[in-house]
């Protein structure tokens, strides 16, 4: 994998290969992915909503069942619901804001895709548990790629499994990475039939009123919808501390909301799926480096001025060596998932 850049100033013009499209992306989203904090751009939604400049993708596969339409409210109704729960306005600043940190990823993507945290085991243990079936087999698309952490866990646990990613540097990551893995150039507004599908760290670059219809119309009966993130364990004093650190920097975000909008009405403000949730702690030992490094690659530090995000680093770096001598941090992370099954008949 590419060598992370040292991160005292992570920038935009990072290397051009993957990124999460949207977790963060991740389809419907992701603009995967991702996110969250922060994951590729997945999904993307139609007029207004967040979007990237993805070719359009394939139609819908031949055969494929109606989109629902009893169950499932208007758009305008799911729209509306999305925004109550904080999506940014069309045409508001917030919205172009958002737009440019679902697109931030394509620049950065052999950054993300060398720092990034991937996930543990115990996540797709939970899959296996909450589906009822294994992952050897199935028939899984996984939106909101991005560089392919989740697809190259997917991969290695036997699914067959084809990738969907909105942005050009993320998808040409993903190739480089996972040169056996099909990824197509597309989103979550219109996929292949699945038995699942998967948006890891880009569910929330998507438009909900979108996606959720979509994964209804192209999920057999009994697949399941799965949406994950990992987030900081912020009972982690070290952690906390540095989130308030990150806050501060960026006193005009809501960040602390975004990491922690994981419920059901968040992941379907129309109420048409019913999610578990399951949490999953893990944690992984890297240099202070990739430590930072990682950090840079989120979308807030992608779009923030560049010398403002070095001399951030460089006052990051100094606290950190304060709490890890040695250079080697121990990140703590909760893996949020979400898990919607569709009826069986």
């Amino acid at each position: 994998m590419t060598t992370p850049p040292t991160p005292n100033a992570p920038t935009s013009d990072a290397p051009v290969p993957d990124a999460p499209v949207p977790d963060a992306p991740a389809p419907g989203a992701p603009a995967s992915g991702a996110p969250t904090l922060d994951a590729p751009v997945p999904g993307a939604p139609a007029s207004g909503a967040p979007t990237l400049d993805a070719p359009v993708p394939d139609a819908p596969t031949p055969g494929a069942p109606a989109a629902p339409t009893t169950s499932t409210p208007p758009a305008a109704t799911a729209t509306a619901a999305a925004r109550a729960q904080g999506s940014p306005a069309q045409g508001s600043p917030a919205q172009a804001a958002h737009r440019a940190r679902a697109h931030s990823f394509n620049a950065a993507a052999a950054q993300y895709a060398a720092n990034r945290p991937s996930y543990p085991p115990a996540l797709f243990d939970a899959l296996e548990e909450l589906t009822g079936r294994p992952l050897e087999g199935a028939r899984v698309v996984d939106v909101g790629a991005g560089t392919g952490l989740a697809t190259a866990r997917l991969h290695e646990r036997g699914a067959d499994v084809i990738a969907v990613e909105p942005g050009a540097g993320m998808a040409a990551e993903f190739r480089r990475t996972l040169p056996g893995v099909p990824v197509v150039r597309g989103n979550g507004n219109a996929l292949p039939l699945a038995g699942l599908l998967t948006y890891a760290q880009s569910w929330h670059w998507t438009d909900p009123a979108l996606a959720v219809p979509e994964a209804l119309r192209v999920l057999r009966p009994g697949g399941a919808l799965a949406l994950w993130w990992n987030t900081e364990a912020l009972d982690v004093p070290w952690i906390a501390e540095s989130a308030r650190r990150v806050d501060r920097h960026f006193a005009g975000l809501n960040l602390s909301a975004e990491k922690r909008n994981f419920d059901a009405r968040f992941a379907d403000p129309t109420g048409t799926l019913d999610f578990v949730h399951r949490e999953i702690r893990w944690s992984r030992r890297v240099p202070l480096d990739i430590h930072l490094a990682n950090l840079g690659s989120h979308s807030v530090f992608l779009t923030d001025a560049e010398e403002r995000a070095a001399a951030f680093f460089a006052e990051e770096r100094r606290h950190l060596l304060a709490v890890f001598p040695d250079g080697l941090v121990e990140e703590t992370y909760d893996v949020h998932l979400l898990l919607g099954t569709t009826p069986t008949a």
